[in-house]
């Protein structure tokens, strides 16, 4: 299948739409007053800030604005309407691998977030794939620096068959990483446990943790370079940050990755986050069953040009490929 880009106009950086956030409210909010109750929910503002949102009309309780002193009632519906605000930089562009009334699939670019999040709304994945296929929805997030495929489901049905199959077997998932170091294998199964540990920013953070959950990244080396490497990495968990931890925990971090050092920990006096740039990983394949036919299909998505094989490898990454096959 022959794939196509897309894009919004370019507008990096630049003013959205503002939004309003809404929400039912639970017991956990009755007899509260909403100054209260906002100040200790959404602790990214302080109660000043929430103070003179208030103040300004901003909050809405059942649609009527509301004081600071109101008290709240289980079953409300509370609705911020934040202000339109200027969104940091990302690209605004994907490209449609793969398409139909069940699926879309989707390459996104390293540096566009999937969801929104961290003061991004519009610069969004979720945003621009709604703006080209406003039934479309992703059922999994990347990381924002992770580039590749993504897959979306458009109705409720395709939603609910691939969900069921998205922690079996029946869901493959291979991605292209760039290692560093010259290890002495050409394959291997990686299988440390990830769990929360202690941070010094975040409080806590995912890594190689003997108290973690079970993962298994199976390893293969492609490509050798002067002190790294390509690799394919097939996953059978999908824990947080799973391929960039566990490489690291072999004692081959990703080239560029400023958070996890050999180990699999945060490195040591590191102010780094989970979702600052520099390593190269691609979501490179999925295998799964389609939700309407049942039939297998492999959807493969080009890496960029810095997890591409040499000359003798280009045939098999540069390329898009959608094939249905029987098993």
């Amino acid at each position: 299948m022959t794939s196509h880009s897309t894009s919004l106009p370019a507008a990096t950086g630049r003013l959205n739409e503002g939004y309003a956030y809404r929400e039912r409210l639970g017991p956990d909010a009755h007899a509260q007053t909403v100054l209260v109750y906002l100040s200790r929910r959404h602790r990214h503002s302080t109660p000043a800030e929430w103070a003179a949102r208030i103040d300004a009309g901003q909050v809405l309780i059942d649609g009527r604005p509301v004081r600071t002193d109101s008290v709240l009632r289980r079953g409300s519906e509370l609705v911020w309407r934040r202000p339109p605000w200027i969104e940091p930089d990302a690209p605004r562009s994907f490209s449609v691998l793969f398409e139909d009334d069940d699926l879309l699939a989707v390459a996104k670019p390293a540096g566009l977030p999937t969801l929104p999040g961290a003061n991004f709304l519009q610069a969004t994945l979720l945003h621009q794939v709604q703006t080209y296929a406003p039934d479309a929805a992703p059922l999994h997030r990347l990381g924002r620096w992770t580039s590749g495929l993504v897959l979306c489901a458009r109705n409720h049905r395709a939603r609910t068959l691939l969900t069921r199959q998205w922690s079996t077997p029946a869901v493959g998932k291979r991605y292209r990483a760039l290692a560093g170091g010259c290890p002495q294998w050409d394959a291997i199964t990686l299988a440390a446990p990830i769990g929360p540990v202690a941070h010094t920013l975040l409080g806590s953070i995912h890594a190689a943790t003997p108290q973690g959950k079970p993962a298994l990244s199976h390893v293969t080396v492609i490509e050798r370079r002067e002190d790294a490497f390509l690799c394919d990495v097939r996953i059978t968990t999908g824990r947080p940050h799973q391929i960039r931890i566990h490489l690291a925990a072999a004692g081959h971090p990703l080239v560029g990755d400023p958070l996890y050092a050999a180990g699999g920990l945060p490195a040591v006096g590191s102010r780094a986050l989970p979702g600052d740039p520099g390593y190269q990983l691609h979501a490179a394949e999925l295998r799964f069953r389609h939700p309407g036919s049942g039939r297998a299909l492999s959807i493969a998505c080009m890496p960029p040009p810095l997890l591409r094989r040499g000359e003798a490898g280009a045939k098999e990454d540069l390329r898009y490929s959608c094939t249905f096959y029987d098993e």
